[in-house]
């Protein structure tokens, strides 16, 4: 609740507003459990033409999702298509199969990581060998608690018919 006054007038956030009438809508029922990603939204009317491809975007999603909580980094790179560039912490990093290590997943921003799950993910632009996916994800402890939530673009791209991540804007360290 934010207690600034405007002119009298309280403002409530929705989410405090929904709480606090006891009232759950149906967005928020369909909700995943706290740590489990959201499953992609249907195709926009405005992207349908591309529904197929969006769909193949969305499941390297998937993938990119399970493998990295599962520390495949087999699995994890196969979601690449190369070379992957990632924009994150004040740099850009060109990635390359080989790049990542198992110590990645027990130092630096991942040193009390658990897991992680997508919290967001939304088409922004759609064509035939191209996906723009707008996308928060949120980092977990084992106990549940969050560790962070990042705000991301994926760009998901069809290479020699094959999909794959091939860069990653993101708000992570």
């Amino acid at each position: 609740m934010n207690n600034d006054n405007n002119g009298g007038i309280a403002m409530v956030s929705r989410r405090d507003a929904i709480l606090g009438a006891g009232v759950v809508g149906a967005s928020m029922a369909a909700a995943p459990a706290l740590g489990q990603s959201v499953a992609a939204p249907p195709v926009a009317p405005e992207h349908a033409k591309f529904a197929a491809e969006i769909a193949a975007a969305q499941d390297r999603l998937d993938a990119f999702m399970k493998a990295f909580n599962a520390r495949d980094i087999a699995a994890y790179e196969a979601t690449f298509n190369f070379p992957h560039v990632r924009f994150a912490s004040s740099k850009v990093t060109i990635i390359n199969p080989g790049f990542h290590k198992p110590e990645m997943f027990t130092s630096g921003a991942l040193t009390d990581w658990d897991h992680s799950a997508w919290q967001r993910r939304n088409v922004i632009h759609a064509g035939a060998d191209k996906v723009h996916i707008d996308t928060r994800f949120s980092r977990f402890r084992k106990d549940g608690t969050v560790i962070g939530g990042f705000d991301s673009i994926y760009i998901v791209t069809r290479l020699d018919g094959r999909w794959g991540i091939q860069g990653r804007s993101s708000f992570a360290p």
